[in-house]
């Protein structure tokens, strides 16, 4: 019997190197990687320090669970376990070479989408990832190896719960250190960055799976009482109309032209000497149009679909994941539906599959008449395809009947493609030269950004041809970001100066036109953000909103406050921009004077303020609870896309 003790420690001696050795390897692998590969904005000594002792404590954690496996289990549950850690850390990788964000739980429901990035992904693959897994060969090769051939030896629990204390002892001094560097570090989670710069990413992972849990319980439990704090607020904050443009454009048309990925450094930008985008520069000179060059994008981890949220309801985006993929069964009161109770008819136009971002779904609840996707553009060849639907000149094209046949007076979107990352196009496309920074995103980016501009300038020739366009006020606006901050070095060659944190954040701005035939246009410097769109639009088409639950401001109001909050809690105003909790003055690049932090952080109070009404609102649906006077309820049984195709395809 003592013989037998003998050799089972023997036994388990030897298993005990092989997970030293994991524990190790896992903990310099991330730590190298989040040191690399992500843009934590590490300052300081004990920043570092916890940037390099962050994944030691989880690391241990989760893989000594592995510990608890009776016999030759517990070898396979140490490479199961390490594979899927190394997995989760790589993904973030990917994800982040072109979000420059993180992978929440959200994102991992919007997998129907994934089949339509394909392309996108393998962009985002480099050469040497492969030793993101060596590691991963070099454990398997010892644990198949005759050195560490298999035993039936166990772990006794009281050997392993020093193990699990251990590794629990360095997370709570990890988090008692971040805590004391940064205090309300969890409770102010609205940067993930923040998180795995003090956490680490497997920490961020465990935090972020109870936050969804958290807001995944907020619809059960929300009761009609909490809706009053947020109808206070937003009536509280409501801007009154101008009476200058208040009803210029009611009983037009609307179109609205989504403008994939554009920035409004393209503006009046040249290459080579050649305007980039001379159609769309041509408008912001133009007589009836409203050109906005301080409009900022508010979108987060949704980026297309949180735009089209904003536009739709003028509530902000969720913090994680996708609105239109978690939430496409709440109850809206967005534009269509606002707008059929004055005779409207609505309509989207995408030539992508209906359910991408579960479109064919949360317009029903938005009101949408009518959803055209592929399925509507049926006299396509392989040269009209982009990597995320139909290219635009024949989108546009292919959309002129369908848009014809619709009655009047319409609201309708139509959602571009063709200039999305990775911006390829086939070179018989394209009339001007790549971009010379070598960065291939940034070069080609040129190259699909003025396919764009000509296709836009198509639609504008299809609407004066049809008849229609002097009685539509059509829209523009860019999306979100098309060249990431992991760009700015290529993007520094581009603009010819230094990528500063203010620099940084004015590339976050998009453009806006608003055409409206009669209307005296000319370009507006007010700051405002995609969560405006809607007021203003409303406004335009003399419709009052001080009811309804919105959280923007009419862009032309006098009272429209200048104050643009972005999703991870900073802002940027005219005279102060709140940049990774840092107060700058804009003009000189420089920090604040301690006389001016009074205001800048009252501004940074009432944007969290309206992150939490906003998100409160959205993860309760507490729409359902109020009824604005005049407002129609929308009912989604009552709608149905399928109709559409069989009308496109007669």
């Amino acid at each position: 019997m003592k013989k037998i003790k003998t050799m089972n420690k023997k036994n388990l001696n030897k298993f005990v190197p092989l997970f030293v050795l994991a524990v190790f390897m896992l903990w310099m692998k991330t730590y190298v990687s989040q040191k690399t590969q992500f843009q934590l904005e590490v300052e300081g000594t004990l920043q570092e320090f916890l940037l390099f002792l962050n994944p030691l404590g989880s690391a241990l954690l989760l893989l000594s669970l592995s510990l608890f496996f009776k016999g030759t289990r517990k070898y396979v549950s140490l490479l199961v376990i390490y594979l899927g850690m190394s997995v989760l850390l790589y993904a973030n990788v990917v994800y982040y070479r072109f979000f420059s964000d993180f992978i929440t739980l959200p994102t991992l429901f919007q997998t129907q989408n994934f089949g339509d990035l394909g392309g996108s992904v393998a962009t985002l693959i480099q050469p040497t990832d492969f030793l993101f897994f060596v590691d991963v060969v070099i454990l398997a090769g010892l644990i198949v190896s005759k050195k560490y051939k298999k035993e039936s030896a166990n772990f006794k629990t009281k050997a392993v719960l020093p193990v699990i204390t251990i590794a629990l002892a360095i997370s709570f001094f990890n988090l008692a250190l971040a805590e004391a560097d940064r205090p309300e570090l969890l409770t102010r989670g609205f940067d993930r960055n923040y998180i795995v710069k003090y956490l680490g990413m497997y920490n961020y992972a465990l935090y972020d799976t109870v936050e969804t849990a958290k807001s995944s319980s907020q619809r059960a439990l929300a009761d009609s009482d909490e809706v009053t704090e947020v109808l206070n607020y937003t009536k509280s904050n409501n801007a009154s109309a101008n009476e200058e443009y208040f009803g210029a454009a009611e009983g037009m048309n609307v179109v609205y032209l989504h403008l994939e990925s554009f920035q409004t450094f393209l503006m009046d930008y040249e290459l080579n000497g050649e305007e980039v985008t001379p159609f769309l520069n041509s408008l912001i000179g133009d007589q009836d149009t409203l050109y906005f060059d301080n409009f900022f994008h508010q979108t987060a981890q949704g980026k297309t679909s949180d735009a089209e949220f904003m536009l739709e309801n003028s509530l902000f985006g969720l913090p994680k994941g996708s609105a239109f993929i978690t939430k496409g069964q709440n109850t809206y009161q967005a534009a269509p539906a606002i707008l059929k109770d004055k005779g409207y008819t609505s309509a989207v136009f995408h030539g992508n599959n209906g359910t991408f971002w579960n479109r064919s779904e949360i317009y029903k609840s938005f009101g949408y008449d009518h959803f055209f996707d592929i399925e509507s553009y049926t006299d396509l060849s392989e040269e009209d395809m982009a990597e995320y639907g139909v290219m635009d000149k024949p989108f546009f094209e292919q959309s002129a009947p369908l848009l014809e046949s619709l009655p009047e007076p319409f609201y309708t979107k139509f959602i571009t493609v063709s200039h999305h990352f990775p911006y390829n196009i086939d070179q018989s496309l394209t009339t001007i030269g790549k971009g010379t920074t070598g960065d291939a995103s940034v070069d080609n980016y040129f190259q699909t950004a003025r396919y764009a501009d000509e296709a836009i300038e198509q639609f504008f020739e299809q609407l004066e041809s049809s008849g229609l366009a002097d009685n539509t006020m059509v829209v523009m606006y860019g999306d979100h970001y098309g060249i990431s901050d992991n760009h700015n070095q290529a993007m520094e060659q581009v603009l010819s100066k230094e990528i500063t944190p203010i620099e940084n954040a004015k590339l976050q701005r998009v453009p806006l036109f608003i055409h409206i035939p009669g209307v005296e246009g000319g370009t507006n410097h007010t700051y405002g953000g995609q969560i405006d769109l809607l007021p203003t639009v409303m406004h335009l088409l003399g419709v009052d909103t001080q009811n309804y639950i919105q959280f923007g401001t009419d862009l032309l109001s006098d009272e429209h406050e200048e104050l643009v909050t972005f999703r991870n809690g900073d802002y940027v105003s005219p005279e102060i921009y709140l940049i990774g909790e840092k107060f700058y003055d804009p003009e000189t690049g420089l920090p604040l004077e301690e006389s001016q932090l009074e205001q800048a952080e009252k501004f940074q109070e009432q944007g969290s303020y309206e992150l939490q009404l906003s998100d409160e609102l959205v993860n309760g649906d507490l729409l359902r609870f109020y009824t604005p006077n005049g407002f129609t309820p929308i009912d989604p049984e009552d709608y149905s896309y399928q109709k559409n195709v069989d009308e496109a395809t007669e």
